[in-house]
């Protein structure tokens, strides 16, 4: 395509904003800048001296005996018993980490057999892990549905929780140009979902049981779709389609495969957004992908 699209070589000011498509809605707590203050322990005066006492003399001539006998020379001291120590008290988790549920074979077996209206409802109506508790719509995915690129990111932003479609944002409109920039538009030989259907609390990266939860979803739309190619936009979204840990900088330009269907590794918009200087790699990436879907890759 000769020289790199605008896209990758125009660094505006607005994409040095954090979105709400990438950045988290609260800000880092204040004890995260600085450090506790230590006290350093007040030095103890020595112990005052304790004044003699000075017994008189003994007067002359018989003494009066003492109302209590003294005890013997030889006495053993009376014995005190020290308090028996007690175990230490277990100390109460602040949290505890729920692990993943299993998978449920008879809900995939289920889900493996929906049509598209089916599919989408069943994402809408979905209570399988916690994010659909704070969720204000789930994000089943938006396209062509018998695409040959099929694009799968991690999860759904603020905006994309309020309009009910992936990529809407500004990552979205980044993913639009980079698009275009070979030759592809939203919507036609496209289709666009994501990881999980549910936007994770503040945009965190979603948990290892939330992407096992909406595996089954993801699996139907690729079955349905029937891609010629997958592009990961993202480490969650490269390993919920490779199954796989993986890091995107030892990833990018290897060809994978997902039940025989190419998978390309890229960076997600929204670190490109964050991360300018990366987007002549996700350049490098599409026209990688380009070359796959033709045949010269």
């Amino acid at each position: 395509m000769g020289l790199g699209p605008i896209w990758r070589l125009r660094a505006r000011h607005a994409e040095a904003d954090v979105t709400e498509d990438s950045a988290p809605e609260d800000s880092a707590p204040a004890w995260t800048g600085t450090a506790a203050a230590i006290a350093t322990p007040r030095a103890e005066a020595p112990p005052t001296p304790m004044a003699r006492s000075v017994e008189p003399e003994p007067a002359a001539g018989p003494q009066p005996r003492p109302a209590h006998p003294a005890a013997p020379r030889n006495a053993e001291p009376p014995r005190i018993h020290a308090a028996r120590p007690q175990p230490p008290a277990t100390p109460t988790p602040a949290a505890t980490l729920a692990a993943p549920a299993a998978p449920d074979p008879a809900r995939s077996a289920r889900i493996a057999t929906l049509d598209w209206d089916a599919l989408e409802a069943g994402i809408r109506d979905c209570r399988a892990c916690v994010l659909c508790e704070r969720r204000k719509q789930a994000v089943p995915g938006v396209g062509d549905r018998q695409a040959r690129w099929m694009l799968v990111g991690e999860g759904p932003g603020a905006e994309e929780d309020q309009r009910g479609e992936p990529f809407v944002g500004q990552a979205g409109r980044l993913l639009d140009n980079m698009l275009a920039a070979i030759g592809l538009k939203r919507g036609e030989d496209v289709y666009i979902a994501n990881a999980v259907k549910c936007r994770p609390p503040h945009n965190r990266t979603p948990e290892r049981g939330e992407i096992a939860a909406c595996l089954p979803y993801l699996d139907r739309q690729i079955a349905l779709v029937q891609p010629q190619l997958l592009i990961a936009l993202g480490r969650p979204a490269a390993q919920a389609l490779l199954d796989r840990e993986i890091a995107i900088s030892a990833a990018r330009g290897k060809r994978f495969e997902r039940a025989g269907v190419a998978v390309v590794v890229t960076y997600h918009p929204a670190y490109l957004l964050r991360n300018p200087q990366d987007k002549a790699k996700a350049w490098e990436d599409l026209c990688f992908a380009r070359r796959l879907m033709a045949g010269t890759g």
